[in-house]
């Protein structure tokens, strides 16, 4: 997954300084989130390019079990 998720650190960031947090505790909170969701999240750019790879290696099951079944009546 390349892409990456829009995620406000500075907005997440002052919610936590006026719920109480330090600005440092809030600015950690905000960095450590940010690449929690970069890293772990796909985005819906993911998800279609995955889609395409499932459907690529389907069709080729789909061929290559064709060809096997054809070899089969062949021989039989």
């Amino acid at each position: 997954m390349y892409s990456t998720v829009i995620f406000d650190t500075l907005a997440y960031a002052k919610r936590l300084k006026e719920a109480g947090f330090t600005e440092k505790q809030a600015e950690v909170q905000a960095e450590v989130l940010a690449e929690i969701v970069n890293e772990n999240l796909a985005t819906k750019r993911d998800l279609k390019e995955m889609e395409m790879r499932l459907t690529i290696k389907l069709g080729a099951m789909i061929a290559v079990s064709i060809a096997i079944v054809a070899t089969l009546v062949k021989l039989l």
